[in-house]
């Protein structure tokens, strides 16, 4: 029996140009006229604790930047009919030491530690990524003055100088970004240095340095933009490593300083009251955790989107 005939068509008969095509050629196809941005979306969409993680973070930044509104007390407020009081209608989270409405404070604690994180994995990303392809682009001895920097910095103790400095400046959350900065983008530029060394060499990055394209408009436009995935995925789990950086400076007193208020003082003033009053540690600790493990769960599933060799972005159209 001929080819035709197992298809069902009859042998010899002409081929339509409009015939539908087989089922197994349809998902290239759709592959094909899919946009990537669609098809990222689809795979990290079909990642269900990625998503998880999504609704997760975006039921804190609400409580975030609407939870104030729920309530009459700001995080300055102090009721001293209330002092150490549990949760209550009154005091839903109930109140600390001094008085004040923990509920208010979990809000602005959040607001504060969410500002310091975001702020602080954006500009380290920018920093890393134009330093790290920077230095493979030029190569030579800026190439090695600048590795030579990168290891230098990563054998320095960050966390004694942040404390430091941090102390010295009357943990000023502006101050505190800058230097978490500072600090933290050397790991980043190795990797993305690392990874550029070969994207120099690939034709396009030659084409446009033979079209007379400058050095700094081939970083910011050729290598820096195939840099994305590695760059979100830096971006996503930057923030958990901010908030834990923040809330530990905070919590050893040498972060956030009073009447400022962020997730690591209010773990530290909870800590010395785990017995007489748990709910002082209780809400802002789960807080944290929501937070960093929603963005774990978010760096997870767009590290397997955008690779297309892992389980979920090798899954191709299926469901």
């Amino acid at each position: 029996m001929s080819t035709d005939a197992r298809a069902g068509a009859p042998s010899g008969a002409p081929v339509r140009p409009d015939a539908e095509p087989p089922r197994a050629a349809r998902p290239a196809r759709e592959h094909a006229h899919l946009g990537l941005g669609r098809l990222y979306a689809r795979r990290f969409a079909r990642n269900r604790l990625a998503v998880a993680g999504v609704v997760i973070l975006a039921l804190l930044v609400l409580f975030a930047a609407l939870g104030g509104h729920l309530t009459r007390y700001a995080y300055t407020d102090a009721d001293f009919t209330a002092l150490t009081a549990p949760p209550s209608g009154v005091h839903w989270f109930g109140t600390n030491q001094g008085g004040n409405d923990v509920y208010a404070c979990a809000v602005h604690g959040l607001q504060r530690s969410l500002t310091i994180a975001v702020s602080v994995s954006v500009l380290t990303v920018v920093l890393a990524a134009v330093i790290g392809s920077g230095a493979a682009y030029f190569g030579g001895r800026v190439e090695r003055a600048t590795l030579a920097v990168i290891h230098f910095l990563l054998v320095v103790p960050s966390f004694l100088i942040l404390a430091l400095v941090s102390h010295r400046l009357a943990g000023d959350w502006r101050v505190l970004i800058v230097v978490l900065t500072v600090f933290g983008w050397m790991s980043t530029a190795r990797v993305i240095w690392a990874v550029s060394t070969s994207l120099r060499e690939r034709d396009y990055v030659k084409a446009a340095e033979f079209m007379g394209v400058g050095p700094l408009r081939v970083i910011l436009r050729h290598l820096i933009p195939n840099l994305g995935s590695l760059l979100i995925v830096n971006l996503t789990l930057g923030v958990v490593a901010t908030v834990l950086s923040e809330t530990a400076l905070s919590f050893l007193g040498f972060g956030v300083q009073t009447p400022d208020v962020s997730l690591g003082t209010m773990l530290a003033d909870g800590a010395t009251t785990l017995t007489s009053a748990p709910w002082l540690f209780a809400f802002p600790a789960g807080l944290l955790v929501l937070l960093t493990v929603s963005m774990t769960l978010i760096g997870d599933g767009l590290r397997d989107a955008l690779d297309p060799t892992s389980a979920t972005g090798s899954a191709g159209g299926r469901r």
